[in-house]
């Protein structure tokens, strides 16, 4: 029988946090992002303002998405390009192949895309023949080693150059001498240049569509991205439905607060605006410019009034480098092709209730919220989602005596005496078995805690004591400042 996707999870969220020289990798490079982000934040005059301002930006879009939607598809018509609305993954890659058939397609190279491999294109092109090149360079590293990015922006932050350089040794089959970053990028380049030159179609993602201006908005910070787009004879952009947004303006806020909140940037490198296929007297770009719009669940969150705002999400991965849990299970652990905070609100929707486990991977410290780019509140929606858990189970079925412990809780919380003569009897009770040395065993009440730890220090006095204590050492204080007024 084969592992549920929450018993892979477990299996896998266990295994990567034992593993040291992974948590090492991802300490390294999360200290190194949270400085960048602190530095990047810092350009920013008032980081509060932009972030409201982003959250205007996105909530006008989703809130009126259909006609933007329109609006943006009537530009590009207009440009000489194409639009496919796509309802499923299914719809999505079946126009892509036939389109690849129709036109010979031997080699395509992409640029890096989330939607792309939400929808798992490259998989579908290799099933009618097609050479599939990953042209970023974390793409790229992940694909030799045929498994997910880790993470939505940095895709193989979990691996160190070492280990990167005996994966080039091993699949390209040029040893690098060393692990010197400039001679491992060198080699990917001369791998993928050749790509470049001989593919007949460039896929790539969008940041941002622009309804006013019919153009797509995509932030690099390689060249890949440009010669995706521009080299190959047709170019395809796959993205989502949300990522559309009113103004060819608003791009002067959304571009920088994602550059600073992906990477702590000022601004990617690369900011490249697309409009549809090669013009009499221009230079470079394609023949044919297609735009696929994939729904794939989108719109069922979108009716959702309580949860439409996750569509707000700009991709910056913000979430997933302050997030604690991620730190330490990493991106695979989930399973999923978004991971942490927003992966853990967003996979339910898009990919059923067998993912709602997710919705536990948190600790509900609000840090993903206070990071948030456009405000999304990530750690409400993460307990709307346990939510909608329970009620897909018909309002869950209970563990063996957990009906009655919380019946005994109830009682308890309303009767104060009771509550207190408990836990008095509790504090008593774990001194003994704390001091006899069954800490962890069946028959400590707190061995799920006490099992992997040392048991939690158990305090002479009840909170209930010390505050009426406070409250005591507050009366007598003002007392005697009343007698020395004289008042």
């Amino acid at each position: 029988m084969s592992a549920t996707a929450a018993e892979r999870f477990l299996r896998d969220a266990a295994e990567k946090s034992a593993d040291l020289v992974h948590r090492e990798i991802i300490r390294r490079g999360m200290e190194s992002y949270d400085a960048a982000h602190l530095k990047g934040r810092a350009r920013i005059k008032d980081w509060e303002a932009a972030r409201r301002k982003c959250q205007e930006i996105k909530r006008e879009a989703v809130n009126h998405l259909d006609r933007y939607l329109l609006q943006f598809e009537e530009k590009v018509i207009a440009h000489g390009g194409h639009v496919f609305w796509a309802a499923d993954s299914a719809e999505a890659c079946a126009y892509i192949t036939a389109l690849a058939q129709r036109h010979n397609v031997r080699t395509v190279v992409k640029s890096k895309s989330m939607v792309t491999e939400e929808i798992n294109l490259s998989h579908a092109l290799e099933k009618i023949g097609v050479k599939v090149w990953e042209t970023d360079l974390g793409e790229f590293i992940v694909q030799l080693r045929n498994e997910p990015p880790y993470h939505i922006v940095t895709p193989a932050m979990h691996l160190n150059r070492r280990q990167i350089s005996e994966l080039f040794h091993q699949k390209l089959g040029e040893a690098v001498e060393g692990d010197d970053p400039a001679k491992l990028v060198a080699l990917a380049r001369r791998k993928l240049r050749e790509a470049f030159f001989s593919a007949e179609m460039g896929i790539s993602g969008a940041n941002f569509l622009v309804a006013d201006s019919g153009v797509i908005a995509i932030s690099t910070n390689e060249g890949n991205g440009r010669l995706c787009t521009s080299v190959p004879r047709i170019h395809v952009a796959v993205t989502g439905i949300e990522k559309v947004i009113p103004r060819l303006e608003d791009l002067a806020t959304l571009w920088p607060v994602l550059a600073t909140s992906g990477t702590g940037q000022g601004i990617t490198t690369y900011g490249t605006l697309i409009g549809g296929p090669r013009r009499p007297g221009e230079a470079d770009g394609p023949e044919e410019f297609h735009v696929v719009l994939v729904d794939n669940g989108r719109s069922g969150l979108l009716a959702d009034a309580e949860q439409r705002e996750v569509l707000h999400c700009i991709r910056c991965g913000a979430c997933l480098n302050i997030c604690p849990v991620f730190r330490h299970i990493g991106g695979h652990s989930y399973g999923t092709i978004y991971p942490g905070p927003i992966g853990s609100v967003l996979t339910p929707h898009l990919r059923g209730p067998e993912f709602q486990h997710l919705s536990y991977a948190s600790s509900l410290c609000g840090a993903c919220t206070s990071v948030c780019p456009v405000k999304i509140d990530l750690h409400h929606h993460l307990l709307h989602n346990r939510r909608n858990f329970v009620e897909d189970r018909g309002g869950g079925t209970p563990k063996p005596g957990e009906k009655w412990r919380f019946r005994l809780w109830r009682y308890a919380m309303q009767r104060p005496r009771v509550y207190a003569v408990g836990g008095w009897l509790m504090r008593r009770s774990l001194r003994v078995l704390y001091g006899l040395g069954l800490a962890g065993t069946v028959f400590d009440p707190m061995r799920a805690w006490n099992r992997r730890r040392a048991p939690v220090p158990l305090p002479k006095k009840s909170f209930r004591d010390l505050w009426k204590s406070e409250l005591t050492a507050e009366d007598t204080k003002d007392a005697k400042v009343t007698r020395i007024d004289g008042v």
